[in-house]
């Protein structure tokens, strides 16, 4: 969701800005626009409608050229997609704002401004920050001043990058509520929304804190807190690599990752058990100085608070955590679970999970968390730097590497190797049988080398794709564990395909969903062999004799034949254990095919953001 990048350098930035914005594309957005301080200090600015290639084209006949500028990807929030839109915003010729966030009280705000004379030529909250200090320089103060002076007048979140003709060597950085970065060069200095878009051009980052405003020049950076106190941020050296963002054999980003997983998995994996336990690789303590060993001893209670694809690995992880452990966990969208009203539990460890670490609810959620009160706080996440992880007590990190496709594949499956690490954790602490703690690391040690036979079967979910082509709807269906895997299958197709898809426990069918089945409606049904398989083959036998079209991928005991109305994938044993990360494997590959069958944009769907850092 929205991208920002920028650069002081002595060297032209323009294309240090271009390729900053090409690979934040992941992001999600709908236009694009830099702006840049010239030699002889006019500020210069370009934007287009659609993708940065769009830009691209209208630079080609531009003699746009500057040492200092911002560039970003909007996606709308206020306003349609159009030119008029798209940052920077200007004020004056003078002054120009990349922004990330919302700004709650722009429309009093505006108000203001337009009663004093203010033109404003765009949609958008953020054209009122550029005016905001623009008003502040034009009384005399310099430009760090005037956005900290403005900052006090924003309500809502914000990521802000601030140039100005008047202070050629300045580069005025602000950030709440959305991360922002500093990349750190020899002679130049730079900014992103994430280190992405500065790995060509640095490795060396400062992530900046909630309430931070920095100045930046060729050779200095200034950071100062909310409180306007001068503050050092810790320097930190990312081993992220450029190559990981390139598509290699692989037509899109979510084929690629989705092939990746048995890699990212077994990365996960790795150090972190032996052949009869696991090893702690829970990261941090808490303010009082106690271990992670301590707290999972103290637990009596889990809440797990997340969104979308992370929602759903907390669903699976409560079965996980209620079926082996006598310690009852609840699982909350972060969205509705920052606004209810809950009383603190002392004994009760709160776990936000977040493939980004910057997801605006969940931070809120988390927030409002430590505001009520509660054991303590983890954070299960992709990023060592992010949001989630600073300011949770402890973190347990994924190592899935970076993942730019927007719709979520070895994220979601890491989390839940994750999730299941966690868990081992907690038996241990619980001091639970042995042998059940052997027998969970038997099944993540053969994790990976399942997930490579089932993506064997790539060319026959192909197949069984082409019969999605012509269809508008789907249901998906699972029971237990398998349930929340349907739920992830069908948010996966919807996202990418724009399918309508719903999944359902499959002993619901009875009570609504079987009116909708007919002979145009297909069933996608996951079916390993647990114990509740019976139960799942006789919701299957209602679907046909209704004359639905099943499409089921089965464990082979499972004995569910293929017939004219019954497509099946034959899945290879597993132990029931790992059953929900290896079922979602194929789930994401029907939603892969079906979305390349339709044409749609796989990687960088219709509305849709990779990091959801707005509420």
């Amino acid at each position: 969701m929205c991208g920002i990048v920028g650069a002081i350098a002595q060297r032209p930035v323009t294309e240090i800005l271009l390729e900053g914005l090409r690979r934040l594309e992941y992001r999600g957005y709908d236009s694009a626009g830099l702006a840049v301080i010239s030699a002889d200090n006019l500020l210069m600015r370009e934007r287009a409608l659609g993708k940065v290639a769009e830009l691209e084209k209208k630079l080609e006949n531009s003699s746009l050229a500057g040492t200092l500028g911002i560039a970003h990807t909007r996606w709308a929030t206020h306003g349609e997609p159009a030119e008029r839109n798209a940052h920077p915003h200007v004020s004056a010729n003078r002054i120009a704002v990349v922004h990330n966030g919302i700004i709650e009280n722009y429309e009093e705000l505006r108000e203001s401004l337009q009663a004093e004379g203010y033109v404003f030529e765009s949609d958008t909250d953020t054209e009122v920050i550029v005016h905001l200090i623009e008003k502040a320089e034009s009384q005399g103060i310099e430009l760090l001043e005037a956005v900290m002076s403005v900052r006090k007048k924003l309500r809502g979140a914000y990521a802000l990058g601030v140039i100005s003709n008047d202070e050629p060597d300045s580069l005025i950085v602000a950030r709440h509520g959305s991360p922002l970065v500093i990349g750190l060069g020899l002679g130049e200095n730079f900014i992103g929304s994430d280190i992405q878009a500065m790995l060509p051009v640095t490795s060396r980052f400062i992530y900046l804190e909630n309430g931070d405003t920095a100045q930046l020049s060729r050779h200095e950076i200034n950071i100062y807190d909310e409180n306007g106190d001068a503050v050092k941020r810790e320097i930190q050296q990312s081993t992220a690599s450029m190559c990981a963002s390139d598509l290699g054999e692989y037509r899109h980003y979510m084929h690629k990752e989705i092939f990746e997983q048995p890699q990212a998995i077994q990365a996960t994996l790795d150090s972190r058990l032996t052949g009869e336990s696991f090893i702690n690789c829970i990261v941090g303590e808490t303010s009082e100085g106690v271990a992670a060993k301590d707290i999972l001893a103290q637990v009596e209670e889990i809440q797990i608070i997340a969104c979308g694809t992370s929602y759903h690995a907390g669903l699976i992880a409560r079965y996980w955590i209620e079926s082996l452990t006598e310690v009852p966990c609840n699982v909350e969208v972060a969205s509705e679970y920052r606004y209810r009203r809950q009383p603190p539990k002392k004994n009760m460890l709160v776990i936000t999970l977040s493939q980004s670490g910057e997801t605006a609810d969940t931070l809120a959620a988390l927030d409002k968390v430590k505001q009520d009160g509660c054991l303590a706080t983890l954070t299960i996440c992709n990023v060592p730097e992010s949001s989630l992880t600073r300011e949770s007590d402890f973190s347990l990190m994924t190592i899935a590497g970076p993942e730019i496709g927007v719709a979520s594949t070895k994220a979601f499956t890491t989390q839940l190797v994750a999730l299941q690490l966690l868990l081992g954790q907690l038996l241990q602490a619980k001091q639970a049988d042995d042998k059940l703690i052997i027998e969970l690391i038997s099944g993540l040690k053969q994790l990976p080398v399942i997930v490579e036979q089932v993506l064997e079967h790539d060319k026959a979910i192909e197949k069984m794709a082409e019969d999605f082509i012509e269809k508008n709807n789907a249901l998906f269906l699972g029971r237990g564990e398998q349930y929340p895997v349907a739920m992830e299958g069908a948010l996966k197709l919807k996202e990418i395909s724009y399918i309508h898809a719903e999944a359902y426990p499959a002993g619901e069918l009875k009570h609504g969903p079987l009116a909708l089945v007919d002979s145009e409606m297909p069933i996608i049904t996951v079916a390993p062999n647990t114990s509740l398989l019976e139960k799942l083959k006789s919701n299957l036998e209602e679907v046909r004799s209704r004359g639905g079209m099943l499409y089921v991928f089965a464990d082979k005991a499972a004995e569910i034949k293929q017939q004219d109305n019954i497509y099946v994938i034959e899945m290879p044993a597993v132990p029931e254990s790992i059953a929900a990360i290896v079922y979602s494997v194929p789930l994401q590959l029907l939603s892969y095919y079906t979305a390349v069958f339709k044409g749609t944009d796989v990687d960088k769907p219709r509305n849709l953001a990779k990091s959801v850092t707005v509420e």
